[in-house]
Order: C-alpha cells, then sequence, then structure tokens
C-alpha cells in the first residue's frame, strides 16, 4: 500500500532537505549517514556548490523526524542556521542510506 500515490509505503514520508550554515568540513554528511542508518531510513546526502547540504530521505514519519532532530543538530563543529524541507516527489527508491 502506498501513501497519496507518491510511491512510499502508508505512514511514510520522502523529503528533501536543504541544511545551511557551517555544514561542510566538519563531518556534517557522515553524522547524518551515521544517523540514517541507525535508525534504518532510505536516502542520501551530499555537499552541494554552495556551500549547504542537501539531505534525501525517505521512512516511517518518527524515524524522519528524528533524523530532522539530529541534522538541524548537527555534529561538533557545524552551526546549523536553516533546514528548508520540501517534499521529495515521486519518492526515493533505494535499499538504505549513501553519501554522494
Amino acid at each position: 500500500m502506498t501513501d497519496s500515490g507518491r510511491g512510499v509505503p502508508a505512514g511514510w514520508v520522502a523529503e528533501r532537505w536543504l541544511v545551511s550554515g557551517r555544514v561542510q568540513r566538519v563531518g556534517f554528511r557522515y553524522h547524518v549517514y551515521r544517523a540514517a542508518s541507525r535508525l534504518g531510513l532510505r536516502g542520501d546526502v551530499r555537499n552541494l556548490a554552495n556551500g549547504s547540504v542537501e539531505v534525501r530521505v525517505v521512512g516511517p514519519y518518527e524515524r524522519v523526524a528524528a533524523l530532522r532532530t539530529e541534522v538541524a543538530t548537527g555534529p561538533p563543529g557545524s552551526r546549523v542556521t536553516e533546514v528548508v524541507a520540501t517534499d521529495l516527489e515521486g519518492g526515493l527508491v533505494l535499499d538504505d542510506f549513501s553519501i554522494r
């Protein structure tokens, strides 16, 4: 069963987050990867040329919310100033979480 025709199971969400602040060269992608893997989420994380980080995540709502809290906090040395979330159209077909 899928949710709203987005290709994700009922009770799951598919989101794209753009994370701004001091989020590159501080282990941010690895922080997100470890947390997402621990939570059993699917998706990926990558640095963008403008200095921000993009996170695409799919999973049960509660687990995605827990990851968002970890993303907003970041690892030591980081400083997250903004997390802009949008729906990830069409979901994301991945078996695990990766760093791109």
